[in-house]
């Protein structure tokens, strides 16, 4: 991680750490929002960090806006980053179509136009409190992008299992009433689900980190027979196996990032998501055993983690799937191409 790298990521944790207090998670956890958590980063230009300026955004890179999407997985910060920074709002900017001020969703796949108009039914994160809504249509052979206003659709509430918003939208509108524009090359739905997958990595790599701190200072503080029960060997079995999985998926978060930033990325994306997932299957195994009864309670800030972790590892394609992915990745190559794919991704 380079000094600016460090640097921004403590920036980003500490506002959030001044906007996540548990009674702003408490009420989140009943509306779906944590308004101060997004007014603060959106105050000092987080929440547009990695979109270009011109189009509205606070300009940086790739690895800016994957930085802050880590940090707010860290603090299981329930606002809509990811979908602004690295989905709904990369696809506007891509396209050329202004960024509104606040949040920005997308819809994950690709909808059709029928008889001049758009529509389909997706499922889509965060719309209710978007500003606007990112969409790829297919038109005349040719994807465009529109961007939609969501008081045009029709949403019905409904959430992951972590309550984060995940609403049904239903699209019937006129194609000419959106702002559109052709999708450039490069933007179409693979690199979207592509995107997609790395910013569910990224904020289960951050959520992992912040479950193996939370798991190893209570097992510090907790004592047992007169010693902290991370002197046990039966405890410290589970909070090596959680350090594994936090670093490993830590380090897949770094090459797939750093592989799309320099390309595709298919290869590096599809095999970090695939450590997302089992981390999360084995580092929530190991957490709550390490923490015992505590660990279900609505009061510890445990669940706020691990129950997205478990929504997450389902968004933009399960561990099977990306298994498939890589296969087919793999053989496509041949014999004689398999090791430069994995040398050189």
């Amino acid at each position: 991680m380079t000094q600016s790298d460090r640097l921004l990521t403590e920036t980003v944790g500490r506002l959030l750490r001044e906007t996540c207090t548990p009674e702003a998670m408490e009420l989140a956890e009943a509306t779906g929002w944590c308004s101060s958590a997004w007014a603060g980063l959106s105050g000092a230009g987080f929440t547009h960090v990695g979109l270009a300026e011109e189009a509205g955004g606070s300009g940086g890179t790739l690895a800016d806006a994957a930085a802050v999407v880590r940090a707010v997985g860290h603090y299981a910060a329930p606002i809509p980053i990811a979908e602004t920074a690295l989905l709904g709002g990369w696809l506007l900017a891509q396209a050329g179509l202004e960024l509104p001020k606040g949040p920005v969703t997308v819809a994950p796949t690709a909808l059709p136009i029928d008889q001049g108009r758009i529509v389909g039914t997706a499922r889509i994160a965060w719309a209710e409190r978007s500003e606007a809504i990112a969409v790829l249509v297919e038109r005349g052979g040719r994807l465009h992008v529109s961007r939609i206003n969501p008081s045009d659709v029709e949403i019905s509430a409904g959430s992951n299992m972590a309550g984060e918003p995940r609403e049904t939208v239903r699209f019937d509108i006129p194609f000419d009433r959106t702002t559109h524009a052709p999708a450039p090359a490069g933007v179409d739905v693979d690199a979207l689900r592509i995107r997609g997958a790395l910013s569910r990595v990224l904020l289960m790599a951050g959520a992992t980190e912040a479950m193996s701190q939370i798991t190893l200072d209570y097992a510090y503080t907790r004592r047992q027979f007169g010693r902290p029960i991370a002197q046990f060997q039966a405890v410290q079995v589970h909070l090596v196996g959680l350090a594994q999985c936090a670093v490993q998926l830590s380090t897949a978060a770094d090459l797939a990032v750093r592989a799309l930033g320099r390309g595709k990325g298919t290869l590096e994306v599809a095999a970090a998501k695939i450590v997302a997932d089992d981390a999360a299957e084995a580092g929530t195994r190991a957490a709550h055993q390490a923490h015992g009864a505590i660990g279900m309670t609505r009061e510890y800030p445990l669940h706020l983690l691990t129950r997205r972790l478990w929504a997450w590892r389902h968004e933009y394609g399960t561990s099977r799937q990306w298994s498939r992915r890589l296969g087919q990745l793999a053989m496509n190559t041949g014999p004689d191409g398999l090791f430069p794919l994995i040398a050189g991704g």
